[in-house]
């Protein structure tokens, strides 16, 4: 290990240790004052603001500790509820790049042609392509965000061959991120030792699994997060069942790629 590394292994030790505790620095209750302030704007549609207490953005975004101008892939973008957050987060300066793979077009284009409709979200693009093939030049990404997607590695809609290889997925996102960029990973939780399957059959993911990707391909661990914990969860039921649609319990980690 070189005198470098092992100064970042250092500061990446201190920084998990300090991972349960609540921001208290300027800088990082700057961050949750933002977050707060964005999620709080009248200008967002109605049907996002319904679905905030679920959701929790505030926490999320906190973590992600979004600064003005920054480049943010956003994989899987969805119809673009943390789009909508994130573009006004980065403001004018900076950039988002909204991701949705082709596939999901049957039920997501509307959607999103309505959120991005008269160009309202000046700052943000849309990309079309599938997880293992990330739009954007290597380097060049400050922040990417992967909003409850990655057991969808595991799905196949429409009968197609599927949204990308596992581990070029990952390996892409650690070429378009910059050296100390962050990654935010949010999703809907299996229950420990679940194989990748359930990815594709109930829409969860065995945490581990994640994290084992993830380190795989060269990410930190910096911290992780209970704000959306729920022990009460059914893990057998898919994520879309009314019983548990909006309330599953989801793990949310928090990376950095080295520099």
């Amino acid at each position: 290990m070189t005198k470098r590394q092992l100064q970042f292994f250092i500061v990446a030790i201190a920084v998990v240790i300090a991972a349960g505790c609540a921001p208290e620095g300027p800088v990082a209750q700057d961050h949750v004052s933002r977050a707060e302030s964005v999620v709080a704007s009248n200008s967002r549609p109605a049907a996002d603001r319904k679905d905030d207490p679920m959701r929790k953005p505030a926490s999320v975004l906190a973590l992600a500790a979004i600064k003005p101008g920054m480049t943010v892939f956003e994989i899987e973008a969805g119809s673009g509820y943390y789009t909508e957050l994130i573009s006004a987060l980065v403001g004018p300066d900076g950039a988002v790049i909204m991701q949705s793979p082709e596939n999901f077009d049957s039920f997501l284009a509307e959607a999103i042609e309505d959120r991005l409709a008269e160009n309202r979200l000046p700052n943000v693009r849309l990309s079309k392509t599938n997880f293992d093939n990330l739009d954007a030049a290597d380097n060049s990404v400050d922040l990417a965000t992967w909003i409850l997607g990655p057991h969808e590695l595991y799905f196949t809609p429409n009968g197609s061959s599927g949204l990308g290889e596992v581990e070029t997925a990952y390996a892409e996102i650690f070429r378009i991120l910059k050296p100390g960029g962050v990654l935010i990973i949010l999703d809907h939780a299996a229950a420990p030792g679940s194989p990748e399957t359930t990815g594709g059959a109930l829409h969860r993911i065995d945490p581990a699994i994640v994290k084992q990707l993830a380190a795989g391909a060269g990410f930190m661990l910096v911290e992780e997060s209970d704000v959306l914990r729920n022990p009460d969860d059914d893990y057998s039921i898919g994520v879309f069942d009314p019983a548990v649609r909006r309330k599953t319990d989801r793990f949310l980690l928090k990376y950095i790629k080295p520099e």
